[in-house]
């Protein structure tokens, strides 16, 4: 299934939960660490236990075991309808293990620390991992890096941790983009982080979900040019060739499989959308 956008959603916020379930993402994540106050951790956490599955596939982000809510939250998600936990600020495997061993769900990392993107290679081999999101806020401020359109100074940790869960065969998807008023920018940002390889991109509000799920699903002219490659290259194979060539461009084998995967996450995409 695609995991083109994933929205944070308050677990707190019974309005935005309720507004959820008819949404047009690809996932949620209900929120019951940044996005919910102290005093109201308990009754979010009660919130969500009573929730039924309708709507975009949920996962739920617990507060770290480090925190005073932690251990209450891993208590509780056995009982929630989610697909998943995501776990904050992962820096080890061992921060999966803990986890892993009190609930039966598959997990995802939250990769917003400079010693979670180090250890980005063995955390991503864990075996209950399904994927990792990119904590791109927490971890700018933990660079000290400043606020920049094209991102830059984030670049070598968004691709060290793609390349990590690329190797270990797990989703990734792209951090936040906090310009709610700026959908230039979102647009570009979505741009990037599909060029670059991930999956999707997180998001922080209901208005950024038609600019993922367009730039992280393949537009007309790709699934065009998939096909064609498709088809040249099995005219070159019947002919005893080992190559075709589709707009003056080499396809060999590897361009094939890349094109047999656009088409699959086209299909799952229409497929979603009930085209």
């Amino acid at each position: 299934m695609p995991f083109r956008s994933m929205l944070y959603v308050p677990a707190s916020n019974a309005r935005a939960m309720r507004k959820a379930v008819d949404l047009d993402c690809d996932a949620l994540i209900l929120d019951l660490e940044d996005a919910v106050a102290p005093a109201a951790k308990a009754a979010a956490r009660a919130a969500l236990a009573g929730r039924d599955e309708a709507g975009p596939t949920a996962l739920v982000r617990i507060n770290g075991l480090d925190t005073p809510w932690g251990d209450a939250d891993l208590a509780a998600v056995q009982d929630i309808a989610c697909a998943g936990v995501v776990v904050p600020k992962v820096g080890s495997p061992a921060d999966l293990d803990a986890v892993a061993a009190r609930v039966d769900r598959s997990l995802w990392a939250m990769i917003e620390t400079p010693a979670g993107v180090l250890a980005a290679a063995e955390i991503c081999a864990h075996p209950r991992l399904e994927g990792v999101v990119m904590g791109t806020n927490d971890l700018a401020r933990a660079l000290r890096a400043r606020d920049r359109p094209d991102r830059m100074p984030l670049m070598a940790a968004l691709q060290t941790t793609l390349l990590a869960a690329r190797a270990a065969g797990v989703r990734a998807i792209d951090g936040v983009c906090n310009a709610l008023d700026d959908p230039e920018r979102m647009r570009a940002e979505c741009t990037q982080g599909r060029d670059m390889g991930f999956d999707g991109k997180s998001l922080i509000h209901p208005a950024q979900i038609a600019a993922a799920n367009a730039a992280f699903a393949p537009d007309a002219v790709e699934i065009d040019r998939a096909r064609r490659r498709i088809a040249a290259y099995q005219a070159a194979q019947d002919e005893g060739q080992g190559v075709a060539v589709v707009d003056g461009e080499i396809v060999e084998a590897l361009h094939v499989a890349t094109a047999r995967e656009t088409l699959a996450l086209a299909e799952a995409v229409a497929a979603k959308e009930g085209r």
